[in-house]
């Protein structure tokens, strides 16, 4: 049953305190306590009954509210015969936790709001249990080991008449039931995708539900099963790497067993899913082999040996070693407590793939390795590639993130970062420890722009503006300070606008002409403002030399 039922039951003396917004979440049982840590005693879903009696002061109200939270009660009940009122530190930590908080009547007995929510609860089991256990059992014999996600998404589709898509977080589509029809539009995968890291970074439990023109979509997590790796601590650490279920229907009025047979699938879902990491194993493990020999200065030899058995592995009938790409990187968080390394490796494993496509075999051609809060692809490049760059090959920076920016910006919420850099294509191995380079130094370049998610090609690096971010700001400082601190001072005494005279005059490359008319002043003024600018710095504007210092010192200023 839904909170909102209980609320709208009179008989059961509930007010709302706080949480409106919440009142669709399903209530699978009731649990009365006055303990200060419940937990052992939850196991989600439940209407927490409280008389406050764990509450000595108002420090005591948030540690409580937290532990309910995690443990994904439905909502709190507290009563206000002992108190008088529900204490406002209460209200404050349920809104921080985005818990629903009803206060109980006095005149109203815990045992009947437990008694009422049990009747209804057990009325809504009773009618669709029998079926429920049968797709269970069907769902677990069939797939997905049988045969992938796609034949859960089917028994979906056949049993309960349901659409549904997985995605990646990236929005790329991974698998669709054949009851789906086509696949869905590329902009729609990416707007599900994008609500789903968005709503996981609020810590709200799923399904989301988003509405696109005239559909409706529920959203369910697939989180890792546990199986290949620890929980995590923080949700950082999978937002980025986590799938997600993506239901054509509104799951707002769905009975408890329908929404638990939902979780059952994503559950069946991340077993293949971690299936898949696993087989990633040996990509990863070839990249940092590969890695360690390039960064020690290994002989091309013995790179281009590991090469020779990379290939094969990542271009299965492939004759000869292919041409190799770089891409580097980098997801930095806000405080640095989370280990960004691990998920910039799960984000170019995604990333790296072309959007349009569908299905995991497209992943299985990237090698991945992460050193520190860095992760490094080895990207295999046959005769031909879905984006080209100057050379005929390889990967575009700009068209590698072009289409999966907004969910990526999403899942990043305001307190991380992801910058990428992207080599040129090498043909051997010689050529491989400049291709790393490059690629960190492009990074680099993408880390000194503005926005969540940047990126630079090797293209780029030719110009020298690009590298004005790299110089120390120490030196920054000094330089601008000694060429434009004259002409300031003087400009704030005489307004002779000597910095303005100086940007126009380089704009147009020195031509006295062409920088008079743009300034609308005589060419003899302008001789006049640009000898005050020598005579003031010791420099010569009709020296190639010092017109580069003055260009450099104003765009460092």
């Amino acid at each position: 049953m839904r909170l909102r039922a209980l609320l709208d039951t009179d008989a059961l003396g509930l007010r709302l305190l706080g949480g409106e917004d919440e009142l669709e979440r399903g209530v699978r049982g009731v649990m009365t306590t006055d303990l200060r840590d419940p937990s052992r005693y939850l196991s989600g879903g439940e209407l927490v009954l409280t008389g406050l009696a764990w509450r000595r002061d108002a420090a005591d109200s948030e540690p409580f509210v937290r532990i309910l939270a995690q443990a994904g009660v439905a909502a709190v009940a507290a009563g206000t015969a002992e108190l008088g009122d529900v204490p406002d530190d209460l209200v404050t930590a349920c809104a921080r936790h985005r818990l629903p908080l009803f206060a109980v009547h006095e005149s109203v007995a815990f045992a009947a709001i437990t008694e009422h929510v049990v009747r209804q609860v057990s009325g809504e089991r009773a009618g669709d249990l029998a079926a429920v256990v049968d797709r269970h059992r069907r769902m677990m014999t069939s797939g997905p080991a049988g045969g992938g996600p796609e034949v859960v998404l089917d028994l979906l589709g056949s049993d309960l008449d349901l659409r549904a898509w997985v995605l990646s977080p990236a929005g790329r589509l991974i698998a669709g039931s054949k009851a789906a029809g086509p696949s869905l539009p590329t902009d729609v995968c990416a707007r599900l995708a994008a609500e789903q890291s968005a709503a996981a970074r609020t810590g709200r439990p799923g399904p989301h539900r988003v509405t696109l023109g005239q559909t409706t979509y529920s959203l369910f997590p697939v989180r890792g099963s546990g199986r290949s790796a620890p929980a995590p601590r923080d949700v950082r650490e999978t937002v980025l790497s986590d799938w997600v279920l993506a239901v054509e229907a509104d799951a707002g009025d769905w009975a408890e067993e329908r929404l638990d047979l939902l979780h059952g699938v994503t559950q069946l879902i991340a077993v293949e899913r971690d299936r898949r990491n696993a087989a990633r194993t040996v990509r990863r493990r070839l990249a940092q082999e590969v890695l360690e020999l390039v960064q020690t200065g290994a002989a091309p030899a013995e790179i281009a040996a590991r090469l020779r058995v990379a290939a094969p592995v990542l271009l299965p009938g492939l004759g000869t070693a292919p041409h190799w790409q770089v891409v580097v990187a980098r997801v930095d968080w806000d405080g640095g407590e989370v280990d960004g390394g691990p998920v910039a490796r799960a984000l170019l494993e995604e990333i790296l793939v072309d959007p349009a496509s569908t299905g995991p075999e497209h992943s299985d051609r990237i090698a991945v390795a992460h050193t520190g809060d860095e992760a490094i692809a080895l990207v295999p490049l046959p005769a031909a590639t879905g984006e080209h760059d100057d050379s005929g090959t390889g990967i575009l920076a700009d068209v590698l993130l072009e289409s999966v920016r907004d969910p990526l910006t999403a899942g990043l919420d305001g307190d991380g970062r992801l910058t990428l850099g992207v080599s040129a294509a090498v043909h051997s191995a010689e050529g491989l420890r400049g291709a790393l380079e490059e690629a960190r130094h492009a990074r680099r370049v993408a880390a000194a722009r503005q926005g969540r998610v940047c990126a630079a090609g090797h293209q780029e690096l030719a110009s020298h503006v690009l590298l004005l971010p790299f110089v120390p700001d120490d030196v920054r400082r000094a330089f601008t300070a000694r060429l434009l601190d004259p002409l300031r001072d003087y400009d704030r005494r005489h307004r002779a606008e000597l910095i303005p005279t100086l940007e126009a005059f380089l704009d147009c490359d020195g031509s006295w002409t062409r920088c008079a008319s743009r300034l609308h002043l005589h060419v003899n003024t302008l001789r006049y403002r640009v000898g005050r600018i020598e005579q003031l710095t010791g420099r010569d504007l009709s020296r190639l030399e010092d017109k580069l210092d003055f260009f450099l010192a104003l765009r460092m200023s």
